[in-house]
């Protein structure tokens, strides 16, 4: 067994926690007006009122439950309180950025103005590189309306034919939030994407929303929202250098099965965080929605702060869960003691050892998206293949135009990312995107237009996910995605590469 149960009352995780919120060096507080906002329906926000001071917590709380606190404008809540928070970012994409406009403007009016446009971010990254017209026309209804708004942080594409030709295209969402400097602690952000949850890796409070909230957040910069009890996931111990933080949410999730986190804040926390660069946690918040969580969060340290504090100068402030503060749940884990595994069709919880399936021959591998496209994921990929051929077709797609430029001049042992792929025998990179994550139109790169059996590192594999109905999707690691396409069979990587007895940082592994 992976996982051991532990009572609450005798779970003992770091001490270092504060018992109040601990302001960043850059924070400061900002007075909010008092507005009161009057949909034509008759439907009326609460009044802003001014965040209450940070004095000691009288109520232990989680840090979820302070971030919402504090959007609130209250000094604590409680698990199943509904009330309006005030949002920090709302992010679209083209997906649901013109189901999010329609309601805007049906509800406020045609001329109506956003109610801040810095604080909207629009992302085109879904259906992109496609010659279908009905996804190209949702890139030009958001493009659009973010010229006719004045949003700042519209990231367009014109020119589809090379995704460098436009330099404001960034790519996948999720990532590019973290990239761009969108992702801050302590602060409330709302996606129409369900992996929204990512940015929790960063400390604050991300979910997913519908076009509807969506476009209620854009006219009044706020939302009704429940308070989500939080379960804690403890992951303690060394992780082993084979193991990396997809294999780590797929065993929670097999354990837990897709609804057992159903609207739940998943806490992730360990005696020795460092061992998690912020890759992994981005990882492992992306997937809470596939165990039903309403959030996904990690702590914010040192890590993190480097991170953000390099991409902007916005003042955010840190909160931490209390000593004694009460959790829905309480899991503990042994990283020591994981094994690399697969998510089997047709659901994320369907986990089994990759040892165990190693009879199962594929025909293809697909190493990609948000949760599996990252700089760390392609390193970890290029550490199994270099030097080697692949059996059969390897897809990459960079989650960003940052990543992609990272395979072009990051080394691992005197040779670029981008050669080790090349070398192996894997097809080109496709430009950044979400690409076949999602399926898409039948010219979408990696697209399973047929009965395929592949290996991704997405994040879900129900059927017709990635396309095809008739298709099997096996979710994996990077390391076991790579392993895979090299014997054309699911393979354990510890079957193909001989790992170090002490886990690399692979962001900067070999570099």
């Amino acid at each position: 067994m992976f996982v051991s149960l532990t009572p609450i009352s005798s779970v003992r995780l770091p001490t270092r926690v504060p018992s109040k919120r601990v302001p960043s060096r850059r924070c400061k507080s900002a007075a909010a007006g008092r507005v009161k906002i009057e949909l034509k329906t008759g439907v009326s926000a609460p009044a802003v009122t001014k965040p209450a001071p940070s004095a000691q917590v009288k109520t232990p709380q989680t840090i979820t439950e302070k971030i919402i606190a504090k959007a609130a404008g209250r000094s604590f809540v409680r698990p199943g309180e509904n009330l309006f928070v005030n949002v920090d970012v709302l992010m679209t994409h083209d997906v649901c950025g013109p189901g999010t406009i329609a309601v805007f403007k049906r509800e406020f009016g045609p001329e109506a103005r956003v109610w801040d446009p810095d604080k909207i971010v629009i992302i085109p990254d879904h259906y992109i590189f496609t010659a279908d017209e009905k996804a190209n026309r949702n890139v030009d209804i958001i493009r659009e309306f973010s010229h006719a708004q004045g949003i700042r942080y519209f990231y367009d594409i014109t020119d589809r034919s090379d995704f460098r030709a436009n330099p404001e295209y960034k790519g996948v969402c999720h990532i590019a939030l973290a990239q761009e400097g969108h992702c801050r602690p302590g602060e409330v952000l709302f996606g129409t994407d369900s992996h929204t949850c990512t940015a929790g890796a960063f400390g604050e409070f991300a979910t997913g929303i519908g076009n509807t909230d969506a476009g209620f957040v854009m006219g009044t910069g706020k939302l009704l929202i429940k308070v989500p009890a939080t379960m804690r996931f403890a992951l303690n111990g060394l992780m082993p250098d084979y193991i990396m933080a997809k294999d780590i949410i797929l065993q929670i999730i097999g354990d837990i099965g897709v609804a057992g986190a159903t609207y739940r804040a998943m806490e992730f926390v360990s005696d020795r965080m460092e061992q998690f660069s912020v890759a992994d946690r981005m990882t492992l918040c992306n997937m809470a929605i596939e165990a039903g969580g309403k959030n996904g969060i990690v702590p914010a340290d040192e890590i993190t702060l480097e991170y953000v504090r390099a991409r902007t100068q916005k003042p955010f402030e840190i909160f931490q869960t209390d000593p004694n503060a009460t959790f829905y749940a309480d899991r503990r884990y042994d990283l020591s003691k994981l094994e690399p595994v697969v998510a089997k069709p047709h659901s994320p919880d369907n986990r089994d050892l990759a040892r165990n399936c190693e009879d199962v021959q594929i025909t293809r591998v697909y190493i990609g998206s948000c949760t599996g496209g990252k700089t760390e994921d392609f390193v970890a990929a290029a550490r199994i293949l270099q030097g080697r051929q692949v059996r059969v077709p390897t897809f990459l797609v960079p989650a960003t135009r940052r990543i992609y430029a990272d395979l072009e001049t990051r080394k691992l042992n005197g040779k670029t990312l981008m050669e080790i792929f090349t070398e192996a025998g894997c097809l080109p990179p496709g430009a950044p995107s979400c690409a076949a994550c999602l399926g898409g139109p039948k010219d979408t790169f990696g697209r399973l237009n047929g009965p395929e059996v592949v290996i991704s590192t997405t994040n879900r594999n129900f059927p017709g996910r990635m396309g095809d109905k008739s298709s099997a999707v096996y979710l994996a690691s990077p390391y076991t995605a790579a392993a895979s396409a090299l014997t054309g069979h699911i393979t354990d990587p510890r079957k193909v590469y001989d790992f170090d007895q002490v886990r690399h940082p692979l962001e900067t592994y070999g570099l």
